[in-house]
């Protein structure tokens, strides 16, 4: 990330909501162990991915106007995947400020991807409830674009970098076999509030990738990327 990237996520939103700004940060194992604190994050993730899934689109439909549907898709799709934004919520230094119960932190969840990823979500959806649907495309327009043009200057140099691996693979396996691949849900790991998924990618029944992740389409997706490395694609 450059100087002006990490220069964009030197604060917080700005949330005059005490309250709404705390619930955004509170996950549910802090609320299992101390209900009278009220209601947990999830609502507020919720609303949040929907927000962020609309303005991401509308700035890279307004910013790359050469691109087609797909190609839309897939980069957005790279921006608000969990890698993405777990990355930034580290950058805001959220990990410090979740709450979070203590076997969660016990697990490493201020680490956690998932968790990460889960409460940058929420508190995108608390800015929104606290100010306007404009502030909130201003914040997302100065944190994402940077991201976004990197992203795209790197698909110059390497095409297929902005093919989503589920995507690629699907091609390959239609090529191949003139069917679509199958992503199955194989095994579940981890508490309740930190759970590892690994999915298995099969065409025809055989299995050609593995792949964990936090969330069921992030351990498919590494699934994909498993295959194809393993078919040197």
């Amino acid at each position: 990330m450059d100087i002006q990237s990490k220069n964009n996520l030197q604060k917080l939103p700005r949330i005059s909501d005490r309250e709404l700004k705390l619930r955004a940060l509170t996950h549910r194992s802090y609320i299992n162990e101390n209900p009278q604190e009220g209601e947990d994050n999830e609502r507020l993730e919720f609303l949040g991915d929907a927000v962020l899934g609309f303005l991401v689109g509308e700035l890279l439909y307004s910013r790359y106007p050469q691109m087609s549907e797909a190609q839309l898709t897939r980069l957005r799709s790279a921006l608000v995947d969990e890698k993405q934004l777990a990355s930034f919520a580290r950058q805001l230094d959220l990990g410090e400020q979740m709450r979070l119960g203590k076997g969660a932190i016990k697990d490493g969840g201020r680490e956690n991807p998932s968790l990460l990823c889960d409460t940058f979500e929420a508190l995108i959806g608390a800015y929104l409830l606290d100010s306007n649907i404009e502030s909130v495309r201003a914040y997302v327009k100065r944190l994402f674009e940077p991201e976004a043009d990197t992203m795209v200057n790197r698909t110059k140099e390497k095409p297929k970098n902005l093919v989503d691996p589920k995507n690629r693979f699907q091609q390959w396996a239609l090529k191949m076999f003139l069917e679509n691949p199958e992503y199955a849900i194989v095994g579940e790991s981890g508490p309740e509030h930190s759970k590892e998924f690994t999915a298995e990618v099969r065409v025809k029944g055989k299995a050609y990738g593995t792949g964990k992740g936090g969330r069921k389409q992030d351990a498919q997706k590494h699934a994909a990327e498993d295959a194809l490395k393993k078919l040197g694609l």
